[in-house]
């Protein structure tokens, strides 16, 4: 049989074993790697064992493929590991894993020097070869594989944190076990005498220069994909290319960590292009990565489980004591960094507590799988080590991949049972009791309104509805959640909720295609912050991140600087733009989660915190609305084009979902579909350009809304252009500070501000002016002046102020008239 259809074949019928042996392993509580690896050992024996019997012929052909079957490490490290890699990162969320960045970057990257020494240390005295071969070894087996792990807390509900500890560990942990793998390896190898300052010097570009390639690379995907124009396929072609364009390019071009820059890429992209793709076009991402990992981890676990046998060749009993003492010195090594260098970081403020049983689960659950055997295979092909030292390398490799998976695998779920992980906190509890019976209820009351409707008779509705009341007095005899848990608790889990729901409203608005991604992006992150602020901080903790939205942005403020000083508007009426759009979307997210509060929050969490968390969301309303309004007074105009364009961008989506459902309902042909849809896409490309801001800051325009101006002469009128600067003052914006030097004066041409004197406050609106005062007497200011809304102003130059004054005689008598009325008299 020809070599490729019979490699086929096989590549063919492994992957039909992994497909059977996932239903197989959740029948038997097994986790699908532990099963993949079983199977793959037994195969390999069963084809040593099946090869000098060559019967029958197919049977002996598919033995001889199997046991001959040879792949390099770097076939594995190529091929599979960008792919499984990307994916862990791509579906990480970022902001949550930075809650416990601490303890992860501990367990990922201080864990694996702890474990490289100590196992290192331990097998020296004992194994007879040189100290680098045995720490190489400790850095071989200082991987871990997340997915037998995270399968088990998934499957009995360990807690969300312990899900999150574990991924963040073994994103990180594999790219620098990796990188401290190749430069013991590349000691080895030269024959140099080890030089750890060299070392750890070549450690740090590998780790630094692939995490700035990450960046960099993922980054520039993201800004492709608004090129794209929403095709999933392209889409999703641009992230199959990424990983390995990114891992090629670091590992074999720039001499960096290609495992370290696809892991941060990973990140990177996955938090930049939530809001860059549609929802639908994430969850079409999210699932093909899904199905490319599984085939990646199936693959790469049940081919390397082939080679076990061919690498525990040679074993002795010897061997099986270094293997138990290696065993012993990664738990204790784990133990050490766990019980010993975490709570340090507790102390510190830099992570919150990790209980002791966490810590047991994490310590016992570091199992280990593929990239530990490819990286052992990958001694066997090394030149300049010794055969000795080779095959102690693999056999133990192998053993300590064998142990973790059929030992730690196998009992960690009994393990998390024993310390009680898989049971509800009291908060839940009482929250399930609750949602259940709510939820009961809703199904009971469902049933007794099909059945009218169909029809059916009254004694078969009482029939199916009997159970479910059954149920509900059970579940409602454990008392209300008012009764079971605090006023606090039910307040928190409420700003949880309202928190978790906003983000989703965000979501929606972004399916919509009604915002810009930069805007979702933005309320997006604010909404992650509200989520944070009150798990740690409850009510404080959630209004205090509610108020970080309504804070200028950096970049508005670099506009505004560059406004101020260079007179350039095009960046700032961008900035302003954006959050006509940004408190547009947030005044409709308010006003759905106020609807949620009264229609799901109540009935679940009482109607006194249903009252407060309708305050909560009353306060943050009234405060969108005042940013909202202010815009809106000022700029009238752009405030009617903008909303007209969010309903025009609206209409068109729901016009496309329209045709959508009759094409998929057979009332419309494909060719009609498709001119529909490419009319609907030539307006959704007109309606996405953003209306043009005018800031009015035209300085001829704005001296024409100064009364005190009229009557000039035109040339004079030119004259005072030159001389004066438009500015445009912003909401609440202390323009003018009590006791700074006077250097300006400035004229109110629309808008208004508000002098504010220890006594009492003036406001100052159209035709005013503010600012002469310490002009005229040469003395500091003497009030501060904060803008009541976005104003425009006229701004005077002290150089300029007494020129004009001589110039303009009228104009300086009705000044010096305001002035003597505010008790200033001027300066010779």
């Amino acid at each position: 049989m020809n070599d490729l259809i019979l490699f086929i074949l096989v590549i063919s019928a492994l992957l039909v074993v992994a497909s059977v042996l996932q239903p197989l392993a959740d029948r038997l509580r097994l986790p699908h790697s532990v099963l993949l690896a079983a199977v793959g050992v037994a195969i390999a024996a069963a084809a040593v064992t099946l090869v000098p019997t060559g019967e029958p012929r197919m049977v002996g052909e598919a033995a001889s493929a199997i046991a001959e079957m040879s792949f390099s490490s770097s076939t594995y490290i190529l091929v599979f590991l960008p792919a499984l890699l990307f994916q862990a990162a791509l579906t990480i969320d970022v902001r949550r894993m930075m809650e416990d960045a601490a303890p992860i970057l501990l367990l990922a990257v201080v864990a694996v020097f702890v474990a490289t020494a100590v196992i290192g240390l331990a097998l020296w005295p004992l194994a007879g070869v040189p100290l680098v071969v045995c720490l190489m070894l400790g850095s071989i087996v200082a991987t871990t594989d997340p997915a037998a792990v995270i399968a088990i807390f998934c499957d009995i509900g360990a807690p969300a944190r312990l899900v999150r500890l574990v991924e963040g560990e073994s994103l990180l942990n594999d790219a620098a076990a990796i990188a401290i793998f190749y430069v013991l390896l590349e000691m080895i190898v030269s024959g140099d005498e080890p030089d750890l300052l060299m070392g750890v010097w070549d450690l740090a570009l590998d780790l630094g220069g692939g995490t700035v390639l990450g960046i960099v690379g993922a980054r520039l995907a993201v800004a492709v994909i608004p090129l794209l124009r929403g095709r999933r396929t392209a889409e999703v072609t641009l992230t199959l290319a990424l990983p390995y364009l990114i891992y090629v390019t670091g590992d074999h071009f720039l001499g960096v960590s290609g495992v370290v820059a696809v892991a941060v890429a990973g990140l990177v992209f996955g938090a930049g292009s939530r809001s860059r793709l549609s929802p639908s076009g994430w969850a079409y991402l999210d699932a093909v990565w899904e199905q490319v990992a599984f085939l990646a981890g199936s693959l790469v676990f049940i081919l390397a489980a082939l080679m076990v046998p061919k690498l525990l060749v040679g074993v002795s009993a010897h061997d099986g004591f270094l293997l138990l003492v290696m065993v012993v010195a990664a738990l204790v090594a784990r133990a050490l960094v766990l019980f010993l260098l975490l709570p340090p970081l507790t102390l510190l403020k830099l992570s919150a507590r990790i209980s002791n049983s966490y810590k047991l689960v994490l310590t016992w659950g570091g199992l280990r799988g593929a990239v530990t055997l490819a990286l052992a295979l990958s001694v066997t092909e090394a030149r300049g080590i010794e055969g000795e030292e080779q095959r102690l390398v693999t056999v133990l490799a192998t053993g300590f991949v064998l142990f973790t998976l059929f030992v730690n695998g196998t009992t960690l779920r009994t393990v998390i049972k024993l310390l009680g992980l898989n049971r509800l906190s009291p908060l839940n509890q009482a929250l399930r009791t609750q949602v259940l019976a709510l939820s009961l209820a809703e199904v009971r009351d469902s049933v007794q309104e099909t059945a009218q409707e169909y029809e059916f008779p009254p004694t078969v509705a009482r029939a199916i509805q009997k159970p479910y009341d059954a149920r509900i007095a059970e579940v409602t005899s454990a008392g209300s959640l008012e009764e079971r848990i605090s006023d606090r608790d039910r307040i928190t889990l409420g700003l949880i909720s309202l928190a978790n729901r906003e983000r989703q409203l965000v979501l929606e608005h972004h399916g919509l295609q009604t915002v810009p991604g930069d805007i979702i992006e933005a309320l997006l992150r604010n909404a992650g912050e509200i989520y944070d602020g009150a798990r740690t901080g409850g009510r404080i903790g959630y209004n205090r991140a509610a108020r970080k939205i309504l804070r200028l942005p950096r970049a508005f403020r670099f506009a505004y600087s560059l406004h101020r000083w260079t007179g350039v508007e095009r960046p700032l009426a961008r900035q302003v733009s954006k959050r006509f759009d940004k408190f547009l979307v947030r005044r409709l997210v308010l006003e759905e989660l106020i609807r949620f509060n009264s229609r799901s929050l109540k009935p679940l969490l009482g109607d006194r915190v249903a009252e407060l968390l309708g305050e909560v969301l009353g306060g943050r309303m009234e405060a969108s609305s005042k940013a909202l309004d202010a815009l809106e007074l000022q700029y009238p105009e752009y405030a009617e084009a903008l909303s007209q364009r969010f309903l025009r961008k609206f209409a068109l989506r729901r016009e496309i979902a329209r045709y959508e459902s009759l094409f998929h309902d057979g009332l419309i042909g494909q060719e009609l579909f498709e001119d529909l849809r490419r009319g609907v896409e030539v307006r959704r490309r007109e309606a996405d350009r953003r209306p043009k801001l005018d800031l009015r800051l035209d300085k001829v325009a704005l001296i024409a809304q100064v009364p005190l101006f009229n009557g000039l002469e035109p040339k004079d009128l030119a004259r005072l252009a030159k001389i004066l600067r438009s500015r445009l003052a912003l909401p609440d914006q202390t323009f003018i500070r009590t006791g700074d030097r006077g250097n300006a004066m400035y004229f109110i041409s629309s808008g208004a501000v508000e002098v504010v004197l220890p006594d009492r406050r003036i406001r100052l609106g159209r035709g005013d002016f503010f600012g002469e005062m310490a002009l005229l007497d040469g003395g500091p200011r003497r009030a501060d002046v904060v803008a009541l809304t976005y104003c425009t102003l006229l701004e005077l130059r002290s150089g300029d102020f007494r020129k004009f004054l001589k110039a303009n005689p009228h104009i300086s008598e009705r000044i010096d008239q305001v002035a003597r009325e505010r008790g200033v008299k001027r300066v010779a």
